[in-house]
């Protein structure tokens, strides 16, 4: 039986050991008290019911040993795969890592060498560029078309770009920090970029689920059959229902040559999953998990509509039309302020913490990322008070 949900309940995050509320003081100087937290992407939501009870099972039962039978977990995540994407997928292609950022530094490990190019469509998600140069890969930042407020692809610029050295691309699809959710046939040109080019691409899909209504997400592998020789796909459960603690995340290879590159670095580092992840995935995979996504997406969209009527309605600023994930991309081009004024004026006037553009790369200059996942009064109130914050150009 599928339990009401009442994402409306405010929860006190504070004093948990909460990255994105107990950090928001000491990272942005926004206040403890009084401040609104928007920037780390989790949720303000409690997971569904049936996650909730599957550890409160283990805790019952008293102990935590190393976790064996991972049948139900593998099943759990074949089910979710065919029944919510479409797509068919073997036990043996399915590994478990720490999250997607060890999911991503284990592909730059596995298929890159030091000194080679690793591609990214930029701005897109600030960890990704992290890993890479902390391996001692080169970046390479491939620039997003902004066309009448939204982002594009620029293949003729990115070929341009291309020099040899590259050998990887890691996509976000859905994208993160602009909320496209891209069409198959922008899929397909991604794929015959990266067969081009001979690169191994890295299919980022943490956001998969969270798709707003009207727009419909299509999984690399399915937009793009003859990308399976150079496919890495990446999943969880962990953004989509609010389990970023459980650091747990699928990386799919359909190919046994990649397969077997993986393999050798996931047994060279030792990497082996927590049994509170796995158990707390097999859970959220299931029919209960699905009616939950599908509630939150709704509610999602409400939050999203509240918040680019109020932002949009304040002169100089433009809410990216959102597409799929719960984070707003808000361009603050148009009030002809530098970075610092318009950063400080979200940072102390309206005392919200969120992510700061330039973080995710070229063209996130004018930007800020806001997470709208939390209560409908909290997106409300956030919204109030940048239209104070900004008042004087009403």
């Amino acid at each position: 039986m599928t339990m009401p949900v009442n994402f409306d309940e405010r929860i006190d995050r504070r004093g948990t050991h909460s990255a994105k509320w107990d950090m928001m003081e000491p990272l942005f100087g926004v206040p403890a008290s009084d401040g609104i937290s928007m920037w780390v992407a989790d949720m303000d939501f409690r997971p569904p019911v049936c996650v909730q009870a599957a550890l409160e099972q283990m805790t019952v039962h008293g102990i935590y040993g190393y976790f064996g039978d991972d049948r139900a977990y593998v099943a759990a995540i074949r089910w979710w795969m065919q029944n919510r994407h479409g797509w068919a997928v073997e036990p043996s292609w399915i590994f478990t890592t720490h999250g997607l950022v060890n999911g991503t530094a284990l592909c730059v490990d596995a298929f890159t060498a030091p000194g080679d190019g690793v591609v990214l469509m930029t701005p897109v998600y600030h960890a990704f560029a992290r890993v890479i140069a902390a391996a001692g890969r080169q970046v390479v930042e491939c620039p997003l078309a902004l066309e009448n407020g939204r982002y594009e692809l620029d293949i003729a610029g990115w070929d341009a770009q291309m020099t040899g050295k590259e050998r990887m691309l890691v996509l976000c699809s859905p994208h993160n920090p602009g909320g496209r959710v891209w069409s198959p046939e922008e899929l397909r040109e991604i794929a015959a970029f990266c067969e081009r080019h001979d690169l191994v691409l890295v299919s980022d899909e943490i956001h998969h689920d969270l798709v707003m209504p009207g727009h419909k997400h299509m999984v690399m592998p399915l937009a793009a059959p003859q990308a399976l020789p150079r496919l890495v796909m990446m999943t969880s459960t962990t953004k989509s229902f609010n389990t970023a603690g459980a650091h747990i995340g699928n990386v799919i290879i359909p190919d046994a040559a990649l397969r077997k590159r993986f393999q050798q670095r996931m047994d060279a580092l030792g990497i082996s999953p927590n049994s509170f992840g796995m158990v707390m995935a097999t859970a959220a995979y299931s029919p209960e998990g699905a009616a939950w996504i599908d509630a939150l997406n709704a509610y999602i969209d409400g939050n999203r509509r509240i918040f680019d009527a109020g932002v949009n309605a304040i002169p100089g600023l433009r809410s990216m039309v959102l597409e799929g994930t719960y984070l707003a991309w808000v361009d603050f081009a148009g009030t002809g302020m530098e970075a610092a004024e318009f950063t400080r004026r979200v940072g102390e006037q309206a005392r919200i913490a969120v992510n700061r553009g330039p973080t995710f790369g070229k063209g996130g200059e004018t930007f800020l990322r806001f997470n709208i996942a939390t209560q409908r009064d909290v997106v409300e109130q956030a919204v109030g008070r940048l239209a104070e914050a900004f008042a004087d150009l009403q």
